[in-house]
């Protein structure tokens, strides 16, 4: 069975978020032990597994995300690292249907590399901020919403890009926050002239993802939340982990669309079967 490594939103190898990618030839997929089996031995913050559904009305695959401890409902990066593996094997051509937990997500392929995918916008809910939320991170907080059940973790924006950049926060005391264990921290560019409009960092310990190097599935959530406050529908987000990328993101009402690209670093083969 092939396996793929693919870090998605970047243009270079070993930057931007590594999933691993498996795409199944079967009508179905396997027993769930296995494929949190084959994620946890991966062991990236992500493992897709897709299989096609020929003949479906409203997809094109089936497609599910494992981190190293558990099934999540929605994973931006891992979605788009599979796309890629679909447009760049010539399986798929143009826009692509899947199947999720999260209903059916599309991923469009341009000629450049440039994959779109079209997500639902997080629902954002403004909350007073919890005591625990500032000392697990170890900073102050501005503000603190609720993502909704797909992205499922706070989004709390701190004073400026600098305190983001320097956070060392307690993953203890994250994953024992009261939401899925995890945290995704967010603050203004500090340079109006910069190429990126916000910055961001995920901490999921709860998951098993201490740090999140670039979190798709958090831009639905930052995009409406930085639209609002900086105006306008189209922004760029960069996400300030050690291996760092840009998502580009662009609002459409209850969607919102993330552009960025992929590149396979690893094609290799899984030498066991469900």
């Amino acid at each position: 069975m092939r396996i793929r490594i693919v870090d998605a939103f970047t243009e270079r190898p070993f930057a931007g978020n590594p999933a691993g990618v498996l795409l199944l030839d079967t009508d179905s997929f396997p027993e769930d032990r296995w494929l949190q089996r084959v994620a946890a031995e991966v062991g990236l913050p992500e493992t897709a597994f897709a299989h096609p559904l020929p003949g479906h009305a409203e997809a094109d695959w089936a497609l599910r995300w494992f981190t190293p401890a558990t099934e999540v409902n929605m994973c931006g990066h891992a979605t788009l690292a599979t796309a890629h593996v679909l447009n760049a094997t010539g399986l798929t051509r143009g826009i692509v249907r899947f199947a999720t937990r999260s209903g059916i997500l599309r991923s469009t392929g341009a000629d450049d590399g440039t994959i779109t995918l079209d997500f639902p916008t997080a629902p954002l809910r403004a909350i007073a901020p919890p005591d625990e939320i500032a000392a697990a991170i170890g900073t102050d907080v501005l503000s603190v919403h609720e993502t909704g059940p797909d992205v499922g973790e706070p989004l709390v924006e701190v004073a400026d890009e600098k305190t983001v950049r320097q956070l060392t926060p307690n993953l203890a005391a994250v994953a024992a926050l009261p939401w899925r264990g995890g945290v995704i921290v967010t603050a203004r560019a500090d340079n109006p002239a910069a190429d990126y409009d916000f910055v961001s960092r995920c901490f999921f310990p709860g998951i098993g993802i201490d740090e999140d190097p670039v979190t798709g599935g958090a831009h639905t959530a930052l995009a409406p939340f930085w639209s609002a406050r900086l105006g306008g529908t189209t922004l760029t987000g960069l996400q300030v982990s050690a291996r760092s990328g840009l998502v580009r993101t662009e609002l459409r009402g209850d969607r919102t669309l993330l552009h960025g690209t992929a590149v396979t670093v690893i094609d290799g083969e899984l030498l066991t079967t469900p």
